[in-house]
């Protein structure tokens, strides 16, 4: 994990995603953070109104704004950055999800480090739409920072697994190499009410996953819970956990963590940064 990627919009919660990138460079010894910050303008309707044209000074002013915002920030780390760390700045004229994508196809980007997105404005939807997008739509781990977690090394590390084709889900080599890197104690978390998810293959699922990860000694714990949030939350709390891994996998997990109807959004109420991995 040597080259990390920080979107930034400028806000508070994003300085502070920053940071927190600045803080795990040191701790995985990165070469690289690359700043990124995307901007877009206004279409006005020109002579002809089925041609829209392209207001160019709101462009150049957008331009300059990206970039002085970017320096900025720059200068701000200043305070946090390792030794030996470079930190690059890029701002492009780009929709944000589309502009990380082509950047982690032309550089080698491991890691992508944000907060939320949007301000204040937005915490009923947590991460804001922006965030979330790019945590289901780029493939590269995106670590999504709340705007109040603590700024320390990742110590503890906790997977949330449903024990469900895991040989087929389970992104094991991302995981491997944050476990290596980070040399943190790994805690696999399942949480049921009733049984009602046991099957007769969980067994054997459950001994698969072992298989993948027992070089790490990992901890296995099975909570009987009504409340999917409620549960983590509180495993979190008990255990001191550092950082939460989670699949997005199609109408599960990733799901019930991103649904705007939920009330009690896991990793903004337990303050712990979520680290979205791809099956």
């Amino acid at each position: 994990m040597k080259t990390i990627l920080v979107p930034t919009d400028f806000s508070e919660t994003a300085k502070h995603a920053a940071i927190y990138a600045m803080e795990i460079a040191r701790q995985i010894k990165a070469e690289k953070v690359i700043l990124y910050n995307t901007y877009q303008t206004l279409v006005t309707v020109g002579a002809d109104p089925l041609v829209p044209a392209i207001d160019t000074i709101s462009i150049d002013n957008l331009k300059k704004g990206s970039e002085e915002g970017l320096k900025n920030l720059k200068f701000i780390l200043l305070a946090y950055q390792p030794e030996d760390l470079v930190i690059e700045t890029l701002s492009e004229f780009n929709l944000l999800t589309a502009g990380i994508q082509g950047l982690c196809e032309r550089m080698n980007i491991d890691i992508i480090i944000m907060g939320i997105t949007g301000g204040d404005a937005i915490e009923e939807n947590l991460f804001g739409s922006n965030t979330i997008q790019v945590a289901k739509n780029v493939k590269v781990p995106v670590i999504i920072v709340p705007k109040h977690a603590p700024i320390k090394p990742i110590e503890k590390i906790l997977f949330l697994c449903d024990f469900q084709k895991v040989v087929e889900t389970t992104p094991v080599q991302p995981i491997i190499q944050l476990l290596q890197v980070t040399k943190a104690a790994f805690f696999v978390l399942n949480i049921d009410k009733d049984n009602t998810h046991f099957t007769p293959d969980t067994p054997h699922e459950s001994l698969m996953l072992h298989n993948m990860f027992h070089q790490y000694n990992p901890q296995y714990h099975f909570v009987d819970g009504d409340d999917f949030m409620d549960t983590t939350n509180a495993f979190v709390k008990e255990n001191q956990v550092d950082l939460i891994v989670s699949i997005p996998k199609r109408h599960g997990l990733f799901d019930t963590l991103f649904k705007r109807s939920h009330t009690k959004m896991m990793a903004f109420h337990s303050m712990v940064p979520l680290m979205v991995v791809h099956e």
